[in-house]
């Protein structure tokens, strides 16, 4: 049984690694690593390709930067050639990136199993070019792999029979779980000259908080106000520091004491900074799960979340705007002890990986050795 496991950008990485080991433990699964390349840096791809152990891809298709739709043409148009090739029994995609999305089209329209993981996710907000992904790739997609209960929900609400659908846990905390304990032996705390719970850690890069002067300008402030009380470290995203260029903010901004500001980081790096944070500032979707897990408080600067279970059931607190005065009462609450207690979601255990295996290999190995002996006939 041939599995091709498609990562279009960094996050994907964390989400396939445990999907390759859990696919190459199988003895009778092969499983190959399509890299489009959509986001592409060749030194943070190598880094996270090694921390988590994976292999060099076995494709890579070179895609680059561009517009959405660029991206996802070109995806689309050099995907298939590697199809005809290759002629996957399976093809799983993850997440929400432009790929995710291009790369089922191509494969079911092949006539191709198409598998997505981590399914089912809805903000309501369309205007987010990832809910857009979502909703294509869980409508086309053969078999859903859902994260928490909200998915369930919300693709039975849209229809989707309950055969497709499976509720089988996150494989982010997975990959979590499996290198916590490596993550601990870093030394970027040392390097910072913190300490544990002696930090705030930051993250901004979506459009919306970040492409405009009034938002940058209030994160400024944000940052400023956080510093008063504890070390901000701020791994900046190569969106986030351009446009603080581009709107002159720079010298505002290097002005700031107790900052630290530092480029992206390699996942072990990051997972580190995570686990000894005393809060986590940011606008990322893994990261508000990767902390309801680790139990470290996260208050997130969305409009909406697709994962509302970091809210119910995690620590994560959603901030609906940027208003410097709110996330400053916030935070200081945080930091004086009133933290939010969060307990980890059903499934969140390490072993989504291996229920995925177990579907998949029940569902579509009889069908590839009934097209096996056929073929050899």
């Amino acid at each position: 049984m041939k599995i091709l496991n498609i990562v279009g950008a960094r996050p994907n990485f964390m989400k396939i690694a445990p999907l390759h080991r859990a696919f190459s433990n199988h003895s009778q699964i092969q499983s190959k690593i399509l890299h489009t390349g959509q986001h592409y840096d060749e030194k943070m791809s190598d880094i996270f390709f090694n921390q988590l152990e994976l292999p060099e891809p076995d494709f890579y298709l070179g895609v680059g930067g561009g517009s959405h739709t660029f991206q996802k043409a070109h995806v689309m148009l050099k995907f298939e050639r590697i199809l005809l090739e290759e002629e996957p029994d399976v093809v799983v995609v993850v997440g929400d990136v432009n790929a995710t999305a291009a790369c089922s089209i191509v494969a079911i329209k092949m006539g191709i199993k198409t598998v997505h993981v981590e399914a089912g996710l809805r903000s309501g907000d369309r205007c987010m070019p990832e809910e857009i992904n979502r909703i294509i790739t869980d409508a086309i997609c053969d078999d859903l792999f859902v994260t928490e209960q909200s998915g369930m929900i919300n693709l039975a609400r849209e229809g989707v029979s309950n055969h497709k659908t499976h509720f089988v846990g996150n494989v982010m905390i997975d990959s979590l779980i499996y290198y916590r304990e490596k993550a601990k032996q870093e030394d970027i705390l040392d390097k910072l000259n913190v300490s544990p719970d002696g930090y705030i850690l930051m993250t901004m890069h979506r459009p919306s908080n970040v492409d405009n002067v009034k938002s940058l300008e209030d994160i400024l402030e944000i940052i400023e106000n956080a510093a008063k009380h504890k070390t901000v470290i701020f791994p900046m995203h190569p969106r986030t520091s351009n446009n603080f260029g581009q709107f002159g903010l720079f010298d505002r901004l290097h002005n700031i004491q107790n900052l630290s500001i530092l480029g992206p980081q390699g996942y072990l790096q990051f997972l580190k900074l995570m686990d000894n944070a005393a809060l986590i500032i940011t606008d990322s979707g893994g990261i508000q799960e990767e902390t309801t897990y680790l139990q470290v408080p996260c208050m997130t600067f969305r409009d909406s979340t697709e994962r509302p279970v970091t809210v119910e059931l995690g620590t994560n607190i959603l901030m609906k705007d940027l208003n410097p005065e709110t996330v400053k009462i916030q935070m200081e609450k945080i930091l004086n002890g009133e933290i939010k207690k969060g307990i980890i979601p059903p499934f969140w255990d390490g072993h989504a990986s291996k229920r995925i295996v177990d579907v998949l290999f029940n569902k579509y190995s009889a069908k590839t050795k009934v097209r096996d002996k056929a073929s050899s006939i």
